[in-house]
């Protein structure tokens, strides 16, 4: 099932939409993924375990969410290019059903499962 020219419109506004959410929940984050004061004076041990920890956690987000953007930002260009849609590895069409569940896939099934 091929993906229509329509659909294709509404896909790339999706992406534009959710990449611009990404970057916003990026600056709002910025914060938590500073660098952790070691004063032994002004925190517990177990503080500053938790704060560290907490700081792990949000760099991983950080780079799972610059991951996420740049996958938009691929299927953009590929929108642009009239690429999209197309397997990157055999150059068939993707099913739009797998596209609907995520637009970033550059892959058909048959090429995911080699």
């Amino acid at each position: 099932m091929p993906v229509k020219e329509a659909e294709i419109e509404e896909v790339r506004q999706h992406l534009l939409r959710l990449r611009s959410e990404l970057q916003e929940m990026e600056e709002a984050s910025r914060e938590t993924g500073e660098t952790v004061e070691l004063d032994q004076a002004r925190v517990g041990r177990l503080s500053r375990m938790d704060a560290m920890q907490a700081q792990q956690m949000a760099l991983e987000v950080a780079r799972r969410r610059q991951q996420q953007v740049s996958k938009i930002e691929g299927a953009l260009r590929r929108i642009e290019s009239g690429e999209y849609g197309y397997c990157y590895v055999c150059g068939e069409e993707i099913d739009a059903r797998r596209l609907s569940v995520d637009p970033t896939n550059t892959r058909c099934m048959e090429c995911v499962e080699k």
